[in-house]
């Protein structure tokens, strides 16, 4: 009863450190992410793909109403996992920043100069009064001078570069997959095949096309691109990772 008691003093305010150095609003944030689908990021030489997991909590639901998966930049896209109303207000952040860089400098933002500006402004929260921090993290996706990025965003306001990585429910599962069958010379077909495979490890039911949302930015282009349902439900059905159709 005695450490309950002490915790409860200590995570009223995420300006407090406890005893042994935790601030337990951030760590209560990171179960927030948790607790939401899964996002998967893959990098390839010939570009990176982001994946989500959108399917509907209702089948009266409009599962294109699910949005998981966004643009910042022409080169540069978003996928989340937590608290959707927190990761808009860091969508408009970086937007906000990508479109500063351009109208400034005439030229287009860093992937990793975008993802560290959002990871410094999720650090203001983790030590101002008044404020908690954001329930959410991050898969930052894109092409830079011809290089494919990936990063993640964490709620204390940690920036991680990845291969391939997964956030949201069930990353243990997924982060394994990743793990055990990522390889460096992936193309950019074979990269959104793992990354629905891996996207599968933590779905009881299978996946469908219309629950997935998926997008790419190859390096030959250097453009945003969303990967169309008809060519997901191939992959799913070549992949036998199917379950139900909601139709």
């Amino acid at each position: 009863m005695q450490g309950n008691h002490e915790q409860q003093a200590y995570d009223r305010g995420i300006t407090i450190f406890s005893p042994d150095g935790r601030l337990y609003q951030v760590e209560y944030a990171r179960e927030a992410v948790k607790r939401g689908s899964a996002s998967v990021g893959v990098r390839t030489p010939e570009g990176v793909v982001l994946a989500a997991d959108r399917r509907a909590r209702s089948p009266l639901m409009e599962e294109e109403s699910i949005e998981k998966i966004h643009g910042v930049d022409d080169h540069i896209a978003l996928a989340s996992a937590g608290h959707v109303a927190d990761a808009r207000k860091l969508i408009d952040f970086a937007r906000r920043r990508a479109q500063v860089e351009n109208l400034r400098y005439d030229e287009s933002i860093g992937v990793e100069t975008l993802t560290k500006a959002v990871t410094d402004h999720i650090q203001e929260y983790t030590q101002t009064g008044g404020a908690r921090p954001f329930g959410v993290a991050l898969l930052v996706g894109g092409v830079e001078n011809g290089e494919p990025r990936l990063f993640e965003t964490d709620p204390s306001g940690t920036p991680y570069e990845w291969q391939a990585t997964a956030v949201g429910g069930g990353r243990d599962d997924i982060q394994s997959y990743l793990e055990d069958n990522y390889e460096d010379d992936l193309s950019l077909e074979d990269g959104i095949g793992l990354a629905l495979e891996a996207l599968a490890e933590a779905s009881d039911d299978g996946l469908t096309a219309s629950g997935v949302e998926m997008t790419a930015v190859p390096v030959d282009t250097e453009q945003v691109r969303p990967v169309e349902e008809e060519t997901l439900a191939e992959h799913i059905e070549d992949r036998d990772l199917g379950g139900e159709d909601d139709a």
